[in-house]
């Protein structure tokens, strides 16, 4: 089988990037044909030594653009990644070929469909985000610091200003919408869509036709097995974007109303703001994977108060797997990970005081080390390897070229038809 994986990012810049190329080196490692078509550049080298085909177009996105109005064209429709997708796409086999898009949102735009519904070849989408349904990608209003519940396209949804930066944004973003509905067709053309949690699959199934059929494919998680710590947790820890949507300010008032010195990993707007009204608390910055981790493995516990839906927020397993409970917000994918009562707690989102209550329950060093076992054992038992994220990859796969490419039925010796069953 040939994979052609579809992203805007040819290294890793962030949870998406990381699953696709994560998946292209896997895949090549079982034998796959892989091809990685990207916006951006840097390529990660990592491909080029696996065997697979890279093509990147070497463009800018929102972060290293210098020409703002020529990003907004290539945000709305970029015409060459159209173009240069289509002529890759001529070149692969139709017998035995699949496109798997991760992401168009940062760089390459909906005019990759175009390209994709031209070729013929059947394909997928892995929703990492909502921007095949909702115009921000999140189903957040970011002046209102809440969860959006409007239908998107709809007039409330045009006239309410959900961008975290201007209405003027919004709007182009609802122009590429449009196109991305009514030109390019992405969701009539992506009848198989890969979910990363289940309350991902309840927001977006309403929105997408009938005809879709979703698969459940978790992302694998990057987590080195080490004996469970059992001494020495103190912590409670947040890791992450230092934002409103995050809930960072929450945790921060929640610590102060438990008593406790709140610990965060990460930078973000709500770094400066938090420095002056929270003095309590310690800002350590980024941490590589491995430093988080050893901080996750001495910490009480995670703390993942996020405001809005997130997706599969890998942080919170990263927590479970290195005997670490975790308090989440009630609001968010991240629940779905947790046991409440058993190896971490959920609490109302965007409640300080219920965040507190739980972070004075865990203060209990009994209830602490148990949970810290849950954690551990719970995670262990089914950890989120990449090996198992390439299974189900595979099964996915098989089934959609099976639907695609149907065998032919077997054609009867002209001896045997009309002849009465064997035993009549």
């Amino acid at each position: 089988m040939h994979v052609v994986l579809v992203l805007d990012h040819a290294h890793v810049n962030g949870g998406q990037a990381k699953v696709a190329l994560d998946s292209a080196l896997g895949l090549r490692r079982r034998g796959y044909r892989v091809t990685v078509f990207a916006a951006v550049g840097p390529v990660d080298p990592r491909l080029a030594e696996s065997g697979a085909r890279v093509v990147c177009l070497g463009q800018d996105d929102i972060a290293s653009t210098t020409n703002k109005l020529a990003f907004a064209v290539q945000a709305v429709w970029n015409t060459r990644a159209a173009a240069r997708l289509a002529a890759e796409l001529t070149l692969c086999d139709p017998r035995d070929t699949l496109v798997h898009v991760h992401a168009f949102a940062k760089a390459l735009s909906p005019s990759i469909g175009t390209a994709i519904r031209r070729s013929g070849l059947p394909c997928l989408y892995t929703m990492h985000e909502f921007f095949l349904v909702c115009p921000n990608g999140g189903f957040y209003e970011y002046p209102a610091d809440r969860i959006c519940h409007r239908t998107p396209m709809s007039a409330a949804c045009l006239t309410t200003n959900c961008d975290a930066r201007s209405y003027p944004r919004k709007l182009m973003r609802v122009v590429r919408h449009l196109g991305l509905e009514h030109v390019a067709g992405l969701p009539d053309l992506f009848r198989h869509v890969v979910t990363i949690s289940a309350l991902q699959e309840r927001v977006i199934a309403p929105l997408l036709p009938p005809r879709t059929v979703f698969h459940r494919i978790d992302n694998p998680i990057s987590v080195e097995r080490h004996p469970l710590e059992r001494e020495g947790r103190e912590d409670f820890l947040f890791v992450g974007r230092l934002s409103t949507e995050k809930g960072a300010p929450i945790f921060a008032e929640a610590a102060r109303r438990a008593g406790l010195r709140p610990v965060f990993v990460g930078d973000g707007p709500a770094a400066d703001d938090l420095r002056a009204r929270y003095p309590e608390a310690v800002l350590l910055g980024w941490k590589d994977g491995p430093a988080v981790q050893a901080l996750m493995r001495r910490a009480r516990a995670l703390v993942f108060p996020s405001i809005w839906y997130e997706g599969q927020p890998l942080t919170v397993y990263e927590a479970l797997a290195s005997g670490c409970p975790v308090i989440v917000s009630d609001a968010c994918a991240g629940r779905e990970a947790v046991e409440d009562g058993e190896n971490g707690f959920w609490f109302r989102s965007g409640d300080p005081d219920a965040l507190a209550a739980h972070l004075s329950r865990l203060s209990d060093d009994g209830l602490a080390a148990r949970m810290a076992e849950r954690a551990y054992e719970r995670y262990w038992a089914a950890p989120l390897t990449v090996d198992g994220h390439l299974d189900r990859l595979e099964q996915v796969y098989g089934l959609v070229l099976r639907e695609a490419r149907p065998l032919p039925r077997a054609v009867e010796p002209p001896a045997l038809r009309g002849a009465a069953p064997a035993g009549s």
